[in-house]
C-alpha cells in the first residue's frame, strides 16, 4: 500500500496513496448495449483511476459522448446510458498525471479534425507533450484542454497520410512516452500500444463482437474470451470487415513491472502470466533475501495479501489478516479536520488487537514511496499491542519519479531517494527492514530482465525524460503559452543527478 499524497491541485486532500494514470476499455458488438457493456468494463478497471470517468458512443453517423466527475458508479446513470447508442464505443476512467483533476480534462477526449470527429482515452504519459502542443499550436490547431491526451488526439486527426498506417506510423515517430490508447470515429475502433508496452492492453472476443481493455480482468466480468495482448508498436482497427493489425512502430519493449508489484488485478493476465501467484512468488522471495524470527505475517490489504501468503509459505510463520480494511473508503468530498487527518490511516485499517498482542509481526507491503503512511501503519500495530514489527517490501527502494503514467511526485518527495535503508528502518520505526532486490523482482515475476522498465528503481530510463515535469504544464497560464524544460541528453545520465 504505496504512500505518497495525491495531486496539489486538488481542492480535498484525500488518504496518501500510489496512483497510476487511467484505465481504457473499447467495444465493437452489432448485437449488444456497447454503452452498458463499457460501462461495467470501467467498472472492472475502476481501481485504474478514481477522479473522472467517460463513455463515448458511435454509430456509422455520429459520436455521442458522457463524461464526469467521480467514481464510474457515481458519473453515469440508467439515462445517460441511453443516450449512448450505436455499435461500438470507448471507456476511460481516469487518475490524472498530466493535467489536472476537472472535469474538463475528463475523458475520453472528442475532437473535431479533418477527418470528422473523433475520441480518444489513453493510459500512460507523454513525455514531449508540451513541444508537441507548442508544434500544433503554430499550426493553428486549439487546445481546450490540459492534457498530453489531447495533444494525442490532434496529432493523429492532422497526422499526414492517406490511410491510418500512415498516420499512425508518423504518430509513434513523434510521441516519446508511454501510450496505451483506444480510439473511436464514426467508422471504426482502433486500439494502439506504444513501441515500449510500457502501459498494459489486451484484445478479446464477445458474442460475435470484440473487446479491448487495459486488464483481462475486464473480459472476465463481461463473459469475453481473452484472445491476446496487443504488442508493443501495434495498432488494432475494428470494423465490420473484422479485425485488422499493423505494426506502426518497432518494438523497444520496456514494459512497466509495477503492473505487477502493485497496480493490476491480481485476477489479471499480462504477459502470460496471472499476477495473483507472481506476488505470492515476490512475497516468498523477499522471505528469501531477509528472513525474520517472527509469530505471524501480515500484509497491508489488499495489494499485498498474496504477497504475505507467499512470505508465510516460504518462512513457515503463519498468515494472519491482522489488519481488516475498510472496502467502502473512497474519495470523498468532505473535508478531515486536524484530528481527523491525523488519524486518517484507521479510517482505511483497522488492526486486531487480540491476534497481535506480544507477538512479534512480519509486516509485508508492496512499496514505500514518500514515507508517510507506513510509520502511521506501524504505530498502530504497536498500539494493537504487537512486541515486534519487522517490515518487509515486495519491491526495490523507489528512487527515482516515474514520467511514464504514475504519479510518484517528485525525486526529493520519494523517501527512497534521499534516505538508506537504515534511515528508512529509523524513520518507520520498525525494528528490521528488507527491500526486496531487482535481481530477486526479476526471478519472481519469472521474466527477463530486458522486457521491462526499472526506471524508479535505477533511473536508467529507456527513453529520454525530463530532469522534472509538471502535471500541470500544459494547462493554460494568463499571459503566456511557453512551456520550458531541462531534458536528459543521454538516458543513463539522469541516474547522476543528485
Amino acid at each position: 500500500m504505496p504512500d505518497f499524497t495525491t495531486c496539489a491541485e486538488q481542492e480535498v486532500r484525500v488518504s496518501p496513496t500510489l496512483h497510476e494514470s487511467c484505465g481504457v476499455f473499447g467495444v465493437f458488438a452489432r448485437e449488444e448495449d456497447v454503452a452498458r457493456i463499457t460501462f461495467y468494463g470501467l467498472y472492472a478497471l475502476q481501481h485504474r483511476g478514481q477522479e473522472s470517468a467517460g463513455i463515448v458512443s458511435a454509430n456509422d453517423r455520429r459520436l455521442y459522448a458522457r463524461t464526469g466527475m467521480g467514481l464510474v458508479s457515481q458519473v453515469f446513470t440508467e439515462e445517460d446510458l441511453s443516450y449512448l447508442p450505436g455499435h461500438m464505443a470507448i471507456g476511460h476512467t481516469r487518475y490524472s498525471t498530466t493535467g489536472s483533476s476537472d472535469a474538463a480534462n475528463a475523458q475520453p477526449i472528442l475532437i473535431d479534425g479533418p477527418g470528422g470527429s473523433m475520441a480518444l482515452g489513453h493510459n500512460g504519459n507523454i513525455v514531449n507533450a508540451a513541444v508537441l502542443r507548442a508544434d500544433l499550436k503554430e499550426q493553428g490547431i486549439p487546445f481546450s484542454t490540459g492534457t498530453d491526451s489531447e495533444v494525442m488526439a490532434q496529432m493523429l486527426a492532422h497526422a499526414p497520410g492517406v490511410s491510418w498506417e500512415e498516420r499512425w506510423a508518423h504518430l509513434m515517430r513523434r510521441l516519446s512516452g508511454a501510450y496505451s490508447v483506444v480510439v473511436l470515429t464514426s467508422q471504426e475502433l482502433m486500439a494502439a500500444r506504444d513501441p515500449m508496452g510500457n502501459r498494459p492492453l489486451s484484445l478479446g472476443r464477445l458474442n460475435g463482437g470484440w473487446v479491448v481493455a487495459s486488464e483481462t480482468c475486464a473480459f472476465d466480468h463481461l463473459g469475453a474470451t481473452f484472445i491476446r495482448e496487443i504488442e508493443p508498436g501495434e495498432v488494432i482497427r475494428i470494423t465490420d470487415e473484422g479485425v485488422e493489425s499493423f505494426q506502426a512502430a518497432e518494438p523497444k519493449v520496456a514494459s512497466c513491472i509495477f503492473e505487477y508489484i502493485y497496480f493490476a488485478r491480481p485476477d489479471s493476465v499480462m504477459n502470460g502470466k496471472l499476477v495473483y501467484p507472481v506476488r505470492m512468488a515476490l512475497g516468498a522471495q523477499v522471505a528469501k533475501e531477509y528472513p525474520a524470527e517472527a509469530d505471524v505475517v501480515i500484509g497491508v490489504p489488499d495489494s499485498a495479501t498474496a504477497a504475505a501468503v507467499g512470505f508465510s509459505q516460504e518462512s513457515g510463520i503463519p498468515f494472519i489478516e491482522g489488519l481488516v480494511k475498510n472496502r467502502y473508503v473512497g474519495r470523498t468530498f468532505i473535508q478531515p479536520d486536524q484530528r481527523l487527518r491525523e488519524v486518517g490511516v484507521q479510517l482505511k485499517f483497522n488492526p486486531l488487537p487480540e491476534l497481535l498482542a506480544g507477538r512479534r509481526v512480519v509486516l509485508v507491503d508492496d512499496s514505500i514511496v514518500r514515507g508517510t503512511t507506513t510509520p502511521r501503519v506501524i504505530a498502530m500495530l504497536r498500539k494493537a499491542g504487537a512486541r515486534e514489527v519487522h517490515m518487509r517490501i515486495t519491491a526495490p527502494p523507489i528512487t527515482h519519479p516515474c514520467f511514464f503514467g504514475i504519479d510518484m511526485g517528485t525525486r526529493w518527495e520519494l523517501i527512497g531517494g534521499r534516505m538508506t535503508v537504515p534511515e528508512i528502518k529509523e524513520h518507520i520505526d520498525a525494528d528490521s527492514l528488507g527491500f526486496l532486490s531487482i535481481e530477486g523482482l526479476i526471478k519472481a515475476v519469472g521474466l527477463a530482465k530486458e522486457q521491462f522498465c526499472l526506471a524508479c528503481f535505477t533511473g536508467d530510463y529507456p527513453v529520454p525524460v525530463p530532469l522534472q515535469m509538471d502535471k500541470l504544464a500544459l494547462e493554460p497560464t494568463p499571459g503566456s503559452d511557453r512551456h520550458e524544460f531541462e531534458w536528459t541528453d543521454a538516458v543513463p545520465s539522469i541516474s547522476r543527478r543528485p
